[in-house]
């Protein structure tokens, strides 16, 4: 089996071995299906506005018809820890590969099915309740994926290039970000507003929706992970249900990984997604010029999550956290303290606290090898899903509120994960686990 460095998180076991074209096959196809099953969970927050015009009754005030859109999409973040834990399940007794399958039809089916879902002046109170089912369904998938792709990826690459494996992988899956980014400019600025409402506003979820079962097929050619099939063959897998393995024997694991997702979430919900609505309601920048910017910044930390993976095999999971969490912390001091700037300087700034969000990358990089691998899936997945349910549902909620007071309220909010991240990275489960 395959064992980690204490000293400095590296894999120690195949020394020799490289980068294979079999691995870069897994690492594409894992890497592509994250892409584009990210896209499908993110794209609605992109036209939430749209979705709200038209899935809600004309005569409900502004406000609360947003709310309720929103509080559709934070059914998908409620839903995560359902759907991980059951498909993790399934993962530790039945299989990594049938799971990753599976988790990214369960995400396809619901997005091609909003796509061509009737609106309220069709069918009344019914087109909401079915965008609320499809948004359950989403989140359950997304809940399985994000776990299980890290898992997956994790025992097939050798283990000199783990960090830059599960590096890569996580880049592919904030480049899902990117990527409804990407989209919903080309939209607005191809469409009129009226042609989005009318019938535009369904051609991101309808693609999403074809291109994911596409990757249903193409995850068909990997093959199951070296690690589960050694534990197959040799009756290692779970003998009761992993989750209360996880509850009874892995409790330091699980607080762990449930620290650093809430970094990672803060990262992600603040920095990500809700900063371009931030500096149009708070700093009145044009919503193409914050659009515009954030698709760099999101580039960039897709460039982020694979750097930290190189460093991470080059020079230790310790080193890259400790250097890492205060370089989010510098950079969105930098960033929110120099808003608005000119769109030069935004663009910039916003690209380089980009860049620094990419340590998010060492989260999967710690949750994988902090569980023994006949819960491994299980172990990441509880503890990332009910982290991120928990905090990333409220972190909106708290900066919004926060912001009555603070303007900083961003800041403040990241720059105190990034000092969590930051200790975390000093307590040894941090840097040592289990690998095989």
């Amino acid at each position: 089996m395959t064992t980690l460095n204490p000293a400095n998180g590296g894999a120690t076991a195949a020394p020799s071995r490289t980068l294979n074209r079999h691995d870069y096959q897994t690492l594409g196809l894992s890497a592509l299906g994250g892409t584009l099953e990210f896209y499908d969970f993110v794209i609605y927050v992109f036209f939430a506005t749209v979705l709200g015009n038209l899935f809600f009754p004309a005569d409900m005030p502004d406000w609360l018809r947003l709310l309720q859109t929103f509080g559709i999409f934070a059914a998908g973040y409620l839903a995560r820890p359902i759907g991980g834990i059951v498909i993790a399940h399934f993962g530790d007794k039945l299989g990594r590969k049938r799971m990753f399958t599976l988790s990214i039809f369960l995400m396809a089916v619901p997005t091609l099915v909003i796509g061509l879902l009737p609106t309220y002046a069709s069918i009344g109170v019914a087109a909401p309740l079915l965008l609320l089912a499809m948004r359950v369904l989403q989140g359950a998938a997304i809940g399985g994926e994000m776990p299980g792709a890290w898992v997956f990826v994790a025992e097939h690459v050798p283990a000199k290039r783990y960090g830059l494996g599960v590096g890569t992988l996580t880049a592919g899956i904030t480049g899902g970000i990117l990527l409804g980014s990407l989209v919903a400019i080309a939209l607005n600025k191809h469409y009129t507003p009226v042609e989005v409402n009318d019938f535009a506003w369904r051609i991101p979820f309808i693609l999403g929706g074809v291109f994911g079962l596409i990757s249903v097929y193409l995850r068909r050619f990997l093959q199951e992970t070296p690690v589960f099939q050694e534990m197959a063959a040799l009756r290692h897998g779970a003998h009761e249900m992993p989750v209360k393995t996880i509850l009874r024997e892995h409790r330091a694991a699980s607080v762990l990984v449930g620290l650093l997702t809430w970094v990672l979430s803060a990262a992600i919900v603040v920095v990500v997604l809700f900063t371009p609505t931030y500096l149009q309601k708070v700093h009145h920048i044009p919503v193409t010029l914050a659009l515009e910017a954030n698709a760099v910044a999101t580039l960039m930390l897709t460039l982020g999550c694979v750097l930290v993976g190189w460093a991470v095999d080059r020079f230790g999971t310790r080193l890259v956290m400790l250097l890492g969490f205060p370089g989010l912390f510098i950079t969105s001091y930098l960033f929110y303290t120099g808003l608005p700037g000119t769109p030069v300087s935004l663009v910039l700034s916003y690209a380089l606290v980009g860049l620094f969000v990419g340590i998010i990358a060492v989260v999967p990089m710690v949750g994988v090898r902090a569980f023994p691998a006949a819960v491994r899936f299980t172990g990441l997945s509880f503890s990332y899903n009910m982290s991120y349910a928990i905090f990333g549902g409220l972190t909106p909620i708290i900066i919004t509120t926060w912001l009555q007071r603070d303007v900083m309220a961003p800041a403040h909010y990241v720059g105190g994960l990034a000092v969590l991240g930051f200790v975390v990275g000093l307590l040894p489960l941090s840097h040592r686990g289990h690998m095989g």
